[in-house]
């Protein structure tokens, strides 16, 4: 990897290159394929979930967006490789900390893992225009590009690192690409508790004129990550 190339980009060391599959997808936003068809649809930040992939596969028209795209294939397949592993030893150690209905034992998460991995990188070798470099909270799309926009595993759940401000900013540019709607998934930080400021963010976005839901739905891994937040942009 280039040390000049890569000079004004994140550093990839600190990038989790992580995903989910098309399956986990649909539980942790309550969809169907059903309901996603004849939708233009954004996941960001994607990272390397296979619900672009699979998702074109099954005819919808799903675009991905993450600041680790600017990477070479070469470079994020050998770092989702690593991550998967280390990832992986870490759930040895922690089990108690998750809910193994979904994937029954570590070698369930780990083949889940990997077949997302697998199908996200194959993807981008035969469609890279699907996939575009961005960094949040600006996205390099048009107004209102998108009628629907799935962020999973990323706002709220870094409250830690990520201030209040950078969430308001997010929201702000996640509405302004989005027609319809998004959905955020989870509602809590990696210590499992509620995000401390999301009642303040649902009276904000509701005094705009956003009508805000939080719903439960049929995807826990980490304990009480099993709702979702949905804004509707139509009744304003």
């Amino acid at each position: 990897m280039s040390r000049v190339e890569h000079s004004t980009k994140l550093n990839l060391e600190r990038i989790v290159f992580i995903g989910r599959t098309f399956e986990e997808y649909l539980d942790m936003f309550l969809l169907s394929n059903e309901d996603l068809k004849g939708k233009k649809i954004l996941d960001c930040p994607a990272g390397a979930c296979s619900f672009t992939a699979i998702g074109n596969k099954n005819g919808l028209n799903v675009t991905a967006c993450d600041i680790a795209y600017e990477y070479s294939l070469e470079d994020l397949k050998n770092k989702g490789q690593h991550d998967i592993e280390y990832t992986m030893e870490q759930m040895e150690k922690s089990q108690s900390n998750f809910i193994w209905d979904y994937f029954e034992n570590v070698q369930g998460l780990r083949k889940h893992r990997v077949t997302a991995l697998n199908d996200c990188i194959n993807d981008m070798k035969d469609s890279s225009a699907r996939y575009v470099p961005g960094t949040l909270p600006t996205l390099p799309f048009k107004d209102e590009e998108f009628d629907l926009l799935l962020s999973a595993h990323f706002l709220f759940m870094y409250g830690d690192r990520l201030d209040y401000k950078f969430h308001i900013k997010t929201i702000k540019e996640l509405l302004r690409v989005t027609k319809e709607e998004i959905r955020i998934f989870p509602l809590v930080d990696l210590t499992g508790k509620r995000y401390e400021f999301l009642d303040e963010i649902i009276n904000n976005l509701t005094k705009k004129g956003y009508m805000v839901e939080e719903i439960k739905v049929p995807y826990e891994f980490q304990r009480n990550a099993n709702s979702m937040l949905i804004i509707k942009k139509g009744l304003r």
